[in-house]
C-alpha cells in the first residue's frame, strides 16, 4: 500500500520523507554513517515551524521547516 503523509501549516508544507532526509543529512554532516543510524524519533511542531529529533536514543537536535 502506498501512503503519503503531509503536514501543512501557515502556507508551508512538508512530509515524513523530507523530514527524515533532513535528519539523515544532519547525521552525515556530523561525521556519522547512515548504517550506524538505528532509530529516529521526530517531532514536528507546526506552531514553531521546527522539527525536533532524537537519533539512537541520545543524539538530539532541531531544525526549521
Amino acid at each position: 500500500m502506498k501512503t503519503d503523509f503531509y503536514v501543512e501549516f501557515n502556507g508551508k508544507k512538508t512530509d515524513q520523507k523530507a523530514i527524515l532526509e533532513k535528519i539523515k543529512d544532519i547525521w552525515r554532516s556530523e561525521g556519522n554513517r547512515i548504517k550506524d543510524l538505528s532509530s529516529v524519533e521526530a517531532y514536528f511542531k507546526p506552531e514553531e515551524q521546527k522539527c525536533y529529533y532524537i537519533i539512537n536514543d541520545d543524539s538530539k537536535g532541531s531544525f526549521e521547516i
